[in-house]
């Protein structure tokens, strides 16, 4: 039995097998969508990983890309892109395990001559927390509203810093009236919290406009950092990341009601 945790790849070979982004579930309406996703970017260098403790449970994942296929708002080609990394459970977690995973890009940033490693963090859900970076030598290059940050561990001190997209407004208007929910496979979470919202707002006479994300590039075009979710009110961001039923139910009682004869419009 190892005395470290360790890492393993999730390839089709072991997807069977393994929890994807914490989901074991075969059933899972996100599951079969995340492993069509990952076979498609494989070829631009994505590379998912599943942290065994040592003990033999999958307890931690890692998803990582070449920065110029990130599914980002972000501007990283040089640099290795951290999609996601996070612990399962608490028993698991404040054991240095974060950092395996951490290292692990690095050093495969290392083996591909890149820049280095960046990554996006916020004080929301749904992404890791700045201070894990932080810990191992990250420092903050950029910032985007409302409370994005871009961090990078630098292999090469004077290279090119990467950086955030930008023109957020102009690309949020350009969706025009109505509801709209922008998703992608990226994260396997966002085909239920999705298929919800979407019923949800039957319930207010909204047909929202699906918008589906189907390569790094309509990610890097999407209205808001964070990309692979986003819900789109006349105009505005209403939630820019994955949010329940009973969310998208207590935004839409602080949003004006439409008039009569404008069911789409919110």
């Amino acid at each position: 039995m190892p005395s470290q945790p360790y890492l393993v790849d999730i390839d089709d070979a072991g997807f069977a097998s393994l929890p994807c982004c914490g989901i074991k579930s075969a059933a899972h309406p996100g599951r079969l969508e995340k492993k069509c996703w990952m076979r498609a970017n494989a070829e631009f260098g994505l590379r998912a990983r599943t942290l065994m403790s040592p003990d033999g449970q999958a307890c931690g994942y890692i998803e990582y890309v070449p920065g110029e296929f990130a599914w980002r708002g972000v501007d990283a080609a040089g640099y290795m892109f951290i999609h996601c990394v996070w612990i399962y459970s608490r028993q698991h977690q404040r054991k240095g395990w974060g950092t395996v995973m951490i290292d692990a890009c690095i050093e495969d940033a290392k083996k591909a001559g890149l820049n280095g490693v960046a990554v996006m963090t916020r004080e929301g859900p749904w992404m890791a927390d700045r201070r894990l970076f932080q810990a191992n030598g990250f420092a903050s290059v950029d910032k985007a509203p409302p409370d994005y940050e871009l961090l990078v561990r630098k292999l090469k001190k004077r290279a090119p810093d990467p950086a955030f997209k930008s023109g957020w407004d102009q690309k949020v208007k350009s969706y025009g009236a109505g509801l709209t929910i922008i998703r992608s496979s990226q994260c396997p979470h966002i085909a239920k919290f999705a298929s919800d919202i979407a019923q949800a707002a039957d319930e207010y006479h909204l047909q929202p406009r699906i918008v589906e994300l189907k390569s790094w590039r309509d990610a890097q075009d999407a209205p808001t950092p964070y990309a692979i979710f986003a819900l789109l009110s006349n105009g505005r961001v209403i939630a820019d990341h994955q949010i329940s039923r009973t969310r998208f139910r207590n935004i839409m009682r602080t949003l004006p009601m439409p008039l009569p004869g404008e069911c789409n419009g919110l």
